[in-house]
């Protein structure tokens, strides 16, 4: 790196106290851009939430309560339940303005290991993971008209999802506003099909198509461990409702009003897009069918039905890059904090953008797609989030009590973080109940053993681990053009 070029971009601080004028066009500080206003964020977390989830859901959520009623019961509870938890967010996030989502306010709350933890079990399975399976979910819709009357070859899938993370990375290490503009085209392109899907559904009922809806709580399977079960899969296609939180530091003032109108609004089209599965599909349809969207497109939209998976596919690769986009700032505290290489808290001095912290997320991300499928990832990591988010919402609680003197621009009623935390620990332990699998006990094992990295390599720092660390950093950061942050400003 030319040593006066990077002093030049740092000598901010040099020139005003030598009196000298700060131009106009150069960056102030060697931070990240601050560049997403009210319209990218709600973007964003529409964007990141509706994606591959009510694609692949519904037969989930169906099945395990088995009747229309209920499964439609089921989704408005969820959205409700996301809400909830989008308001807990909403005021630790405007409390501590950190970004990195859930990692700072489990240390404010709790300390460093439980913060460690999340950050261990975060950046190495649930974030990569989530990727991945929506990478995964894209490729499958991608590629599926290509092999009409069959499945695609996985190698196939495997290959473009790949192709995929690596595309959505370049484009986020690239630029942050190059990021959100995507989003926001993805983002208006995933809701042409949302309402053709719900358009349609409309027409369907105006028309009568109402028999699946009669006697819709008939032969319903109601009980404490179906009900949680069916949450656990709805609740998959709500993930992301604290992506706003993961980058609070790009559009502080907007956080709440963008989950205020973001979260209801997936919601309504969630409901609505199910009752247009119901309104051409029985039941027992739907729960065969082998692409439940796919399926409705075939019956509704022929000959234009191809509009189904193509759209579909630009659903899933929006929110796949609201997932980078967040999961990357998150890499990026964790370095930051020395909780993981150093390297991960640099920044491009030429994007302005957590390049290291982006291009590790995606390397990850390509590993899980490699052994894994769409339903392995979900069942074997999914339950591991609501460890995490149920601790989150009870850092909220604790910090009433033990942070008082921190300015809360937003305060919920404490009964709301109650009740989310209760259901976040119902959720996590309803599958080890109600099925339980020898996945759950090595998730566990998994999350304990960052136990041991934290005390060699965070507590103690052990000399013989920086000696090896150190020429890594210096010559990653020659290779890629990075640089710390001359000043954290969130």
């Amino acid at each position: 790196m030319d040593e006066e070029n990077l002093r030049k971009r740092k000598g901010k601080h040099n020139r005003e106290e030598d009196g000298q004028p700060i131009k106009s066009d150069e960056p102030q500080t060697m931070s990240l851009q601050k560049q997403v206003g009210l319209i990218s964020g709600i973007c964003m977390i529409v964007g990141t939430i509706i994606g591959s989830g009510i694609f692949i859901s519904p037969k989930s959520v169906l099945a395990n309560v088995g009747a229309v009623g209920p499964c439609l019961t089921i989704w408005a509870a969820c959205g409700i339940l996301a809400t909830l938890g989008a308001l807990c967010f909403a005021e630790l996030g405007t409390m501590i303005t950190k970004s990195g989502g859930e990692y700072p306010y489990l240390m404010e709350a709790f300390g460093p290991i439980p913060a460690y933890l999340f950050s261990w079990t975060s950046l190495l399975v649930t974030k990569p993971s989530s990727f991945a399976i929506i990478c995964l979910s894209f490729a499958e819709y991608a590629s599926a008209p290509f092999y009409p009357g069959c499945d695609p070859p996985q190698v196939v899938i495997k290959c473009l999802a790949a192709a995929a993370i690596v595309i959505i990375t370049i484009v986020n290490s690239l630029s942050v506003k190059l990021g959100s503009y995507l989003q926001n085209f993805l983002t208006a392109a995933k809701m042409i099909i949302v309402t053709i899907i719900i358009v349609s559904g409309i027409v369907l009922l105006a028309q009568g198509n109402t028999d699946n809806f009669k006697d819709s709580f008939k032969d319903s399977k109601i009980s404490l461990s179906s009900i949680s079960l069916a949450f656990y899969n709805g609740l998959w296609a709500y993930d992301g409702c604290n992506a706003d939180n993961c980058i609070t530091f790009a559009f502080f003032r907007n956080l709440p009003l963008s989950i205020i109108i973001g979260i209801p609004f997936v919601t309504v089209c969630y409901i609505l897009i199910n009752v247009s599965y119901f309104t051409v599909m029985t039941s027992t349809e739907l729960l065969q069918s082998q692409a439940v969207a796919v399926t409705f497109g075939d019956r509704v939209l022929y000959p234009a039905s191809w509009i189904v998976p193509l759209f579909v596919a630009f659903s899933t690769i929006g929110s796949a890059n609201g997932t980078c986009f967040t999961a990357g700032r998150l890499v990026y505290v964790a370095g930051r904090e020395g909780h993981m290489l150093k390297v991960l808290s640099y920044i491009s001095v030429k994007r302005f953008t957590p390049a290291p912290a982006l291009i590790f997320y995606g390397i990850i991300a390509i590993i899980y797609i490699i052994p894994g499928d769409i339903d392995t990832l979900i069942n074997y990591f999914s339950f591991a989030v609501w460890i995490f988010y149920g601790l989150t919402v009870s850092a909220l609680i604790v910090m009433r009590f033990t942070r008082r003197e921190l300015r809360r621009p937003i305060r919920i009623p404490i009964v709301i973080p109650i009740i989310v935390t209760l259901v976040s620990v119902l959720l996590v332990l309803a599958p080890i109940i109600t099925a339980p699998e020898l996945p759950y006990l090595y998730c566990v094992i998994f999350i304990l053993s960052g136990l041991i990295f934290y005390v060699l390599f965070v507590h103690f720092k052990f000399h013989w681990a920086q000696k090896i660390s150190k020429p890594i950093t210096m010559h990653l950061q020659m290779l890629l053009e990075v640089a710390p942050p001359e000043e954290v400003t969130e």
